[in-house]
């Protein structure tokens, strides 16, 4: 059974989202070619840096509006849940590249301190300040989804990550147009990495949680099996499994113990609902025992899966 409002919120985010991830992959993709030709002209290997790591989010950003696209696919015999699950493997791929790119930057900053060369500091400077402005208000597309869908995180972060970088390749040509200092673009790209690892990294460990079907953090399974088993007529809640279908859609499955015998699907419908809104749980599936019988049931220990 399922609880349809959350169903039509999730159709009306799914919207919204898509339309974000078109709009920033087309400004993003854009800069990142500005950036590539002006940083060659300028002989500003921060800025080339910069503009392959736009490249690699412009990549996490559409794979992550493919996600969404997959998400929407109805079920099939095959796959029964539809490919809702694509979601997660896309916050998971957006974690793991900017890892990557992360790595990227670090190798050209220390490659930097050992060879630094004359740089154009005020092509460097206002090409990066534009770009702080482009993923700035990209990030801020997603900054309202952020905390209800792991993937629109993901591209969150990439976005800020974004633009932190840029504000960092700013400050180095400023940095370098007063002092004069080669040394400050590999300096600030090395904290910018850092910053964007702690990020990178919160979002790598709950993307590896969604896809070992772990509970969402925004559910307490304890208060969900306090709530069941306080249902009138439960003697017992058992074989309770929480997990998430997407980086939006949660499911419950759980064992009931009534020795008064099957409520009715009124009373069905009416716990169904209570937990999609009390729990933000959307797809709810309940099985009704007597407890009557001699054997009891196999799943019934917390220990059995």
């Amino acid at each position: 059974m399922h609880d349809h409002t959350c169903d039509r919120s999730h159709h009306g985010h799914i919207l919204d989202a898509g339309r974000a991830f078109m709009l920033g992959i087309a400004l993003n993709v854009a800069f990142a070619v500005v950036e590539w030709v002006y940083g060659v002209l300028a002989n500003s290997l921060a800025l080339i840096a910069d503009a392959t790591h736009n490249f690699s989010d412009v990549l996490g950003l559409i794979l992550a509006w493919g996600a969404l696209a997959l998400a929407r696919r109805p079920p099939s015999a095959r796959f029964t849940y539809g490919l809702r699950g694509s979601t997660i493997l896309a916050a998971l791929a957006n974690a793991m590249l900017l890892l990557v790119a992360s790595g990227g930057i670090t190798w050209e900053a220390i490659l930097r301190f050992r060879t630094p060369g004359a740089v154009n500091e005020t092509t460097m400077i206002w090409v990066a300040f534009l770009g702080v402005l482009i993923n700035g208000g990209t990030a801020l597309l997603f900054k309202a989804g952020r905390n209800t869908d792991l993937n629109i995180r993901g591209a969150y972060v990439h976005m800020a990550a974004d633009a932190a970088v840029s504000l960092g390749v700013v400050a180095a040509g400023a940095g370098m147009l007063v002092t004069g200092w080669a040394w400050l673009d590999p300096a600030i790209s090395l904290l910018i990495v850092a910053v964007i690892f702690i990020s990178t990294w919160r979002l790598l460990r709950d993307a590896v949680k969604l896809a070992l079907h772990a509970a969402p953090e925004s559910v307490d399974p304890v208060d969900v099996r306090r709530y069941l088993a306080g249902l009138p007529g439960v003697v017992e809640a058992h074989d309770l499994h929480i997990w998430a279908m997407s980086t939006t859609e949660t499911a419950l499955t759980v064992h009931l113990v009534m020795p008064g015998g099957h409520p009715g699907d009124e009373f069905l419908a009416d716990v169904v609902h209570e937990i999609g809104h009390k729990f933000r749980i959307g797809h709810t599936t309940i099985q009704i025992e007597t407890g009557t019988s001699s054997d009891a049931c196999v799943l019934a220990p917390e220990h059995v899966v």
